[in-house]
């Protein structure tokens, strides 16, 4: 499906079943530098499904998000995006910031604390993308990737004592 629809035409729905694993992989694995397993998604999808949305053009997916949300070792609840896809078509059109705003939203109803992220250092669109919604870069990891690139953490936090743990580093 070409971009006929607007982007305000687009559908973001909650990730319910298997029957939509395809959708998602589908997008990911064409859009994402990373290859990620049938388990890998299950991991999150099955564990998570609250936490997973689908930006839905008609019956294709345009866009999606995956994520979790886990106590840490400091006993703060911590979100982490471990995937986000547009497909390239649909790029600028905010779909990607709404997908973040969606699973930002959900976790905050579940009391999170701050959310973490890592992305390539080369990803200026997701590092602007991430940027716009106050995220900050917290850490450049060397070679991070299976292709050799670099990665930025970054972080958004939630709640003033995350915010205090941080300020102490």
């Amino acid at each position: 499906m070409a971009t006929e629809l607007k982007a305000e035409e687009v559908r973001y729905v909650t990730y319910e079943s298997e029957a939509q694993l395809p959708l998602l992989t589908n997008l990911i694995d064409q859009e994402l530098s990373e290859p990620y397993s049938v388990f890998t998604y299950r991991y999150f999808l099955n564990n998570w499904p609250h936490l997973a949305f689908l930006g839905m053009a008609g019956d294709e997916c345009i866009g999606t998000i995956v994520c979790k949300l886990e106590r840490d070792k400091k006993g703060q609840q911590r979100g982490y995006i471990a995937m986000l896809a547009v497909d390239k078509q649909w790029r600028g059109k905010k779909i990607g910031s709404k997908l973040v705003q969606l699973v930002i939203e959900e976790m905050i109803k579940r009391k999170a604390d701050l959310i973490v992220l890592e992305t390539e250092v080369t990803n200026s669109g997701a590092l602007g993308l991430y940027e716009k919604l106050d995220f900050i870069r917290d850490k450049r990891l060397h070679k991070y990737y299976l292709n050799g690139n670099d990665a930025f953490r970054l972080k958004l936090w939630l709640t003033e004592p995350a915010k205090r743990d941080f300020e102490k580093l």
